[in-house]
């Protein structure tokens, strides 16, 4: 179905494994444009609870964009590449109702490094490098690099990283929590798919407003606290709530549908 993705339905999880291995697994048109409509899939098959995102090969998640496509690019279509990225992919990324987790397999660097941070949290192969060296071409990131890497590490340490162009191995990204887990590479795959299997475990109404609450919080919009209260009213109307609540008061484990 796909040219430069693999895609796999582990129980309820979709495996997307970015497959150019001879390029590190590096973003082009092609791959941007099929991460949209793997994402359209993900939003809308009822069988695909959550997603994981990797990289084909021991050596990159995603070594960053193809840059021989940015050759030919003046301000306007360089602008326009970048929002429709932002648009199509790592924004609807961001705002997924389903949970989508990064386990970043070696270098995620540039927009490797974006595409996991767009992502719901992020684990690690200890072989992982994480980075955004576009200041050594001239550029900046370009698919919300600026705004994701000052929300999870701080702006001092975003600051930096961005304008020394360094990359960090898996341990210190987890210290700044920039990853969530560090796992041996060959482990890597299954702990994060257990992972989503204990989230697959509760209400996905809930892990839904979870995630709009907290996307809320980390992009300081306006309006946080209000969002919570008026998404945890909206619960009570849910028969996921009446069978959480009921399975509790029964003593027994609950049978989430969704509804």
């Amino acid at each position: 179905m796909y040219s430069t993705l693999l895609t796999e339905l582990k129980n309820g999880t979709l495996v997307v494994t970015i497959n150019r291995p001879d390029k590190l697994n590096a973003l082009n048109k092609d791959v941007i444009a099929e991460l949209g409509t793997v994402l359209d899939e993900i939003y809308n098959n009822p069988e695909i609870k959550s997603a994981l995102l990797t990289g084909s090969g021991e050596k990159a998640f995603v070594a960053g964009a193809d840059i021989t496509e940015f050759i030919s690019l003046d301000a306007a279509s360089g602008a326009a590449l970048a929002a429709k990225g932002q648009a199509n992919v790592f924004n609807k990324i961001e705002n997924s109702p389903k949970p989508i987790v990064a386990a970043v397999n070696g270098f995620a660097l540039g927009g490797g490094c974006e595409l996991a941070m767009s992502c719901h949290f992020r684990t690690a192969g200890e072989n992982a490098k994480f980075g955004q060296p576009e200041v050594n071409l001239g550029l900046i990131p370009g698919y919300g690099g600026t705004q994701r890497m000052t929300q999870l590490v701080g702006k001092g340490k975003a600051m930096e990283l961005m304008m020394t162009a360094d990359m960090i191995g898996a341990e210190e990204a987890k210290g700044l929590g920039l990853v969530n887990h560090v796992f041996p590479l060959a482990e890597l795959l299954q702990k994060t798919l257990d992972i989503l299997q204990k989230i697959h475990t509760k209400a996905p109404v809930a892990i839904s407003k979870i995630i709009a609450c907290v996307n809320d919080a980390a992009q300081s919009r306006p309006g946080g606290f209000e969002n919570e209260i008026m998404r945890f009213g909206e619960c009570f109307i849910t028969e996921d709530m009446k069978e959480g609540t009921t399975a509790f008061l029964e003593k027994r484990k609950a049978i989430f549908k969704g509804k």
